[in-house]
């Protein structure tokens, strides 16, 4: 199962380098090379949005690897956790991203 979340921001280009380090050094923790996609761009109002897909091998070795902070995320479901967890690693490192699951997202 992939994950689809929808980004939103106002400092687009700051925040796609921030992300892309930071999911860089994801992928490097998880040994999983290759395995996120950033959609297209659309901006308005001030905001940018666009698609963050991660593939289910990097979705697999977060699970495992930081399963003890997931369950610590606020949330009821395990979506909601995993979400919540993504939200606090970008912010983390310098990230000041909105995310949200996509509508589609299974």
């Amino acid at each position: 199962m992939q994950i689809v979340y929808e980004v939103s921001t106002t400092q687009y280009d700051e925040d796609k380098i921030c992300m892309i380090k930071a999911l860089s050094h994801l992928q490097t923790l998880c040994e999983t090379p290759d395995t996120y996609q950033l959609g297209e761009s659309t901006s308005r109002f001030g905001w940018t949005f666009f698609s963050l897909l991660l593939k289910p091998n990097l979705i697999t070795q977060i699970e495992e690897k930081f399963s003890d902070m997931i369950n610590q995320s606020k949330g009821r479901t395990n979506d909601e956790k995993f979400t919540n967890f993504m939200i606090d690693f970008f912010h983390s490192r310098g990230c000041k991203i909105k995310l949200k699951l996509a509508p589609d997202a299974d």
